[in-house]
């Protein structure tokens, strides 16, 4: 008690000499807010920055129930150049997952998802369709790659294991949804047990009130507390693709059936509240709602995207591949319709939607099985990229190359201007190099900006509180080499 006396005082000291720390203002030049849209007006100006509580911090723009496809297409456009075939294809197929939803039964079962398959060169966009997709989807969203999967029967994956994924993605959204609902709950309970271990269950309301606000100001975070915690099973072992219950599974389970061992450990405030509030809303949610959820979520809004499908097209014919024409018969049931089983139940798999891409360079897509196009009715073909769109790509998306590479020098203070003329003349080189060596589309950008880059990521100091700009000339100077090597490799036999 004399400890929490002595502590007590402490906290009444701090409270009336803490810093909120709420938000922060900074006056910088505008030349350093390369997000402005103004930059005429920005060579006169300064801008005060605010950053405001993590807790105000805009989230990441979820998919409603009414975002319309037109809704959802002027959001990629924020960051995919081109390819309006392959947006609105996406948006619909998204949209009419909505509309189903709208149906009653028996129509409702009868209406199938349209799966697409997205056709085109690299790097023109559809691995990025599916990477912003993923960010916009509330639903379960799985991205794999067909050439890790085998044939039953040989070693490796077999396509069963996208969907026990899907539905682990679907598990772990189910779980943050239903933290969300006792959040308030939660974050009340571990207080009150912190508030428990500070200044114990005798402690006077003034003093533990005391507490409460130094520790709901953060002035507690880094006081040392010990705790008991769950003793950690072990890592799970991993997952072998056959189904059933791993034996890593198994094994949890036992655990929490023979009881919960504990251990007490010594951390900083800071560290134990996340996991604090991870078991208490552990103990609040029913696991059995939260599988039953994910299950019934992923059959009915689920979105598998198989980048690389022209990867498994046996173009030689010269025997069996289990990695080949194999995995596109296991895929045949999948995507037409079946039931899987997963160490959460069955899974069945008739209205979960399959986007397809490949770029097809040795093979066509009529080399697919033909029961396998018929499964992929959508087909969208992507344009490769011409110099406009490689200047659109530097310029347009919100978080572009060119923006990036001012913000990394921006932490040591240099000031990085872009001319629009060389902006063109960056362009203009990527899309030589594509022309004259690989055309591997928007990532050839990454290597002449790199190249452009090196002298100035490597001498920053040099140009602490400088401008530097980079021009057309300083652009050929730097990647003249490369175009060198282009030019003599057309006459490389």
């Amino acid at each position: 008690m004399r400890t929490a006396g002595r502590m007590a005082t402490l906290a009444a000291r701090s409270t009336s000499a803490r810093v909120t720390g709420v938000s922060r203002t900074w006056a910088v030049p505008a030349q350093q807010r390369y997000l402005s849209a103004d930059a005429s007006q920005a060579k006169e100006s300064t801008v005060n920055i605010i950053i405001e509580p993590a807790a105000n911090a805009s989230e990441p723009p979820q998919l409603s129930n009414d975002m319309t496809p037109r809704q959802i297409v002027d959001y990629l456009n924020k960051h995919i150049v081109g390819q309006q075939d392959a947006k609105r294809a996406i948006a619909i197929a998204m949209r009419n997952r909505w509309r189903r939803m709208k149906l009653v039964m028996p129509m409702k079962d009868e209406v199938m998802p349209k799966n697409i398959l997205m056709i085109g060169p690299t790097g023109v966009g559809k691995t990025e369709v599916a990477r912003r997709l993923a960010k916009l989807a509330g639903a379960p969203f799985l991205k794999v790659e067909a050439t890790k999967y085998t044939e039953v029967g040989f070693h490796g994956k077999d396509v069963d294991s996208m969907i026990k994924d899907l539905v682990d993605v679907a598990i772990a959204l189910q779980r943050n949804k239903m933290k969300e609902q006792v959040r308030a709950e939660v974050v009340a309970a571990v207080e009150n047990r912190i508030l428990d271990i500070l200044a114990g269950d005798a402690a006077q309301s003034t003093t533990r009130e005391s507490f409460r606000n130094l520790l709901r100001e953060g002035a507690l975070d880094d006081r040392t507390i010990e705790v008991d915690l769950p003793v950690n099973s072990g890592p799970r072992m991993p997952q072998d693709g056959k189904g059933g219950i791993q034996f890593g599974d198994f094994v949890l389970k036992m655990d929490n059936m023979m009881g919960n061992k504990t251990q007490t450990k010594k951390m900083k405030i800071a560290d134990c509240r996340p996991i604090l509030e991870d078991l208490e809303a552990d103990r609040l949610i029913n696991a059995e709602t939260v599988e039953r959820d994910a299950i019934k979520n992923t059959e009915e809004n689920g979105i598998v995207f198989i980048d690389e499908i022209d990867k498994i097209v046996d173009v030689n014919n010269y025997g069996a591949d289990a990695s080949a024409e194999g995995v596109q018969r296991d895929l045949l049931p999948l995507i037409e319709g079946s039931s899987v089983s997963t160490k959460y139940g069955n899974v069945k798999t008739d209205h979960i939607l399959f986007v397809c891409s490949g770029a097809f360079h040795s093979c066509k897509p009529s080399d697919l099985l033909a029961e396998l196009q018929g499964r992929l009715p959508i087909r969208v073909e992507l344009k490769p990229l011409t110099e406009d769109d490689l200047y659109l790509i530097l310029t347009v998306p919100e978080s572009n190359l060119l923006r990036q590479q001012t913000a990394l020098l921006e932490t040591e203070s240099v000031n990085l201007k872009f001319t629009d003329p060389a902006v063109r003349e960056i362009a203009k080189v990527a899309h030589e190099v594509n022309a004259t060596v690989e055309n591997i589309g928007a990532r050839r950008l990454h290597t002449v900006l790199e190249r452009i880059m090196d002298e100035v990521s490597f001498t920053a100091e040099e140009y602490t509180s400088q401008d530097f700009e980079i021009s057309p000339e300083y652009v050929r100077e730097r990647v003249s080499s490369m175009l060198v090597k282009s030019d003599l490799s057309k006459y490389v036999l």
